[in-house]
């Protein structure tokens, strides 16, 4: 997709990157051009005899520990054809995917940027509301979860409480103390943040599941040729609505009006702004794991803050 575009040139396609087109469109690569993919995947935009497509791939490898890897292609696939059910916002078409060698590649439909629109941000935040109003069926979900390189489980819960506790805050906080990154005092903090979760005061009302894009940061919010929003990369699952929200304004880069048009199309509850500091500490960890520096800081900041 254009937005991820790298340095201007192209190169002779890889072999794996022209088989897997050849094998799954059945169209001739005819330039293959390398674009920015994330922290683990190989992307190109790739010219064919049909038109450009955008492909993705990443090294598949087995964790010594847990085993095989998920096939990073098919669960991003299905992720993006779950938040398309919903009907909300762009979603990037899926042409299809498979395995090439040593190589998982994912195949979406090209997207050209533009600029916004002046309705803009309306549309992207009452398109984010109903995108979250078409639900799931838990929180979590049968697809594996993670973030980069980082795994995670996304074992269904029946509470969010119990989710956020089980699935993100305690992995994350306790593999962060467990490298050195976080101290013990920090996890004790992480685990009486996850006692108190099932309160309201803490945890907020109770909410049914949202269908949540999962990873949603300004880079993977874009804008295409016709002024609209479109997301990408996600991590979807099933979750409170809050954890978009909060992603959104943990590192900038999306309007007040975002918020306000999401809030006039499904109304927020009160405190939603502080809950999503809490929400906030397990992306926190996730950069503090996957890059350190500032984000420990952040992280032991933050848990902190929320400890009640």
């Amino acid at each position: 997709m254009s937005t991820r575009a790298g340095p201007a040139g192209s190169s002779g396609p890889p072999d794996w990157l022209v088989d897997a087109v050849s094998t799954v469109l059945g169209v001739q690569t005819r330039v293959a051009t390398p674009v920015h993919g994330g922290d683990i995947a190989a992307a190109f935009r790739v010219d064919t005899s049909d038109g450009p497509l955008f492909a993705k791939a990443t090294t598949v490898s087995t964790d010594d520990v847990h085993g095989p890897r998920p096939d990073r292609a098919a669960v991003e696939a299905a992720d993006l054809r779950w938040l398309t059910e919903a009907g909300a916002l762009r979603i990037p078409a899926v042409l299809g995917h498979g395995r090439f060698g040593d190589r998982s590649v994912l195949l979406l439909e090209w997207i050209d940027q533009g600029t916004p629109g002046a309705d803009h941000d309306a549309r992207l935040g009452t398109g984010l509301a109903a995108l979250h109003a078409a639900g799931a069926e838990s929180f979590g979900s049968t697809r594996p979860g993670g973030f980069g390189s980082l795994a995670l489980s996304n074992e269904p819960c029946g509470t969010w409480a119990e989710f956020f506790a089980a699935r993100r805050l305690l992995p994350l906080v306790r593999t962060a103390e467990e490298r050195g990154l976080l101290s013990r005092s920090d996890l004790a903090a992480a685990e009486a943040i996850a006692e108190g979760l099932a309160d309201p005061a803490i945890g907020g009302p109770s909410a049914a599941p949202a269908r949540v894009h999962g990873d949603l940061w300004a880079g993977n919010a874009l804008v295409d040729d016709r002024g609209r929003p479109v997301l990408i990369d996600p991590a979807a699952h099933g979750a409170h609505r809050e954890v978009d929200l909060a992603m959104m304004q943990l590192f900038g880069g999306f309007s007040s009006r975002v918020f306000a048009a999401y809030d006039e199309a499904s109304p927020l509850a009160d405190g939603w702004q502080r809950r999503c500091r809490l929400w906030q500490i397990a992306p926190l960890c996730v950069h503090a794991l996957l890059f350190g520096g500032s984000y420990v800081e952040a992280t032991a900041a933050r848990l902190a803050e929320c400890r009640p």
